[in-house]
């Protein structure tokens, strides 16, 4: 995920191809191109790609959040609901978080698709804890 950080490389992020568009402290935007590497064999965009996207997103934007404090941000939960397919285009991940614990904040991320449709929602809970050496 291309975010002027290098300390934090995300190989699977690369692979899909997301692309972080917007971090602040209401909303974190991201995307990533569909092709062929992503599609199931209808040409959807694979039911995997969604929550992967949320979990990217939620985890690298805590991560930022916390990494100041020498903790770090680890996936914990992820639930997707499906709504409608993609098939072209971008899918289109917009994550807020709902709770900012000391040990866990959980994110609420509609994505869609490029005409602004709400195709899927996640929620994903990400644990932080103190980093090794801290």
């Amino acid at each position: 995920m291309e975010t002027g950080s290098d300390e934090m490389r995300d190989a699977f992020g690369e692979l899909i191809g997301i692309e972080l568009l917007e971090s602040s402290d209401d909303v974190v935007r991201a995307r990533v191109p569909v092709s062929d590497r992503i599609l199931q064999p209808y040409g959807l965009v694979h039911g995997g790609v969604y929550p992967v996207v949320a979990e990217i997103v939620c985890s690298r934007a805590t991560h930022d959040a916390v990494i100041g404090d020498g903790k770090g941000a680890l996936g914990q939960s992820n639930s997707t609901t499906f709504l409608r397919p993609i098939s072209a285009g971008h899918v289109n991940a917009a994550a807020r978080a709902r709770h900012r614990g000391r040990t866990s904040w959980v994110w609420q991320v509609e994505l869609t698709d490029d005409e602004g449709r709400l195709c899927a929602l996640t929620q994903v809970v990400v644990a932080v804890r103190e980093l090794p050496g801290n």
